[in-house]
């Protein structure tokens, strides 16, 4: 061990009263917020009407391309699918809406609705009672599926009715953290 100036003794030969804490480096400037007014109106307008021409050349060709590619391809195993999930579902509210005043094609329109509300608003907002309500529909769907379909195909159905709940819970939970925010 060799003495050398530049060398920091250790701390426990520093009295207290000189102990003098490292300096602190200034916090960094924030971002300064772009705003519109930062480009001048001429450029904004020019960026404006070529981003409408460049919707509607989308709009004119990419849009009837992909309708005609979508016409000519077989939908048959997506449709197989919807339908091993949708049909259990409607067979279930139409045995246990009898007596409501509620008719069975309202319960399946309003089970329809609930289901593509929760699904984008926990896209789009992340809110907490969406993705609760999701995640209640999901269950509900599934214990429907489970309890209509037929002994033989029963798990069969209920594991693709899981499958596609977990496919579209990847946009419904979408930022979802299990882990805690340390602030």
């Amino acid at each position: 061990m060799t003495d050398r100036p530049d060398r920091v003794p250790p701390m426990e030969t520093v009295p207290d009263g000189k102990r003098i804490p490292p300096p602190r480096r200034p916090a960094p400037r924030p971002p300064q917020p772009s705003n519109p007014g930062d480009l001048p109106l001429g450029a904004t307008i020019a960026l404006g009407a070529v981003g409408l021409v460049v919707l509607a050349v989308l709009m004119k060709w990419t849009v009837p391309a992909v309708l005609d590619w979508a016409s000519h391809q077989d939908w048959h195993q997506l449709t197989q699918w919807l339908h091993t999930i949708d049909r259990p579902v409607h067979d279930y509210l139409a045995a246990h809406t009898v007596g409501l005043p509620l008719t069975a094609t309202t319960a399946y329109v309003l089970w329809q609705c609930i289901g593509l509300g929760s699904l984008s608003l926990g896209f789009l907002t992340g809110a907490v009672g969406a993705r609760l309500t999701w995640i209640a529909y999901g269950a509900a769907t599934t214990v429907m599926v489970w309890s209509q379909t037929p002994p033989a195909g029963r798990d069969v159905a209920t594991g693709l009715t899981v499958l596609a709940w977990t496919a579209a819970s990847t946009l419904a939970l979408r930022g979802l953290s299990l882990r805690p925010v340390i602030r």
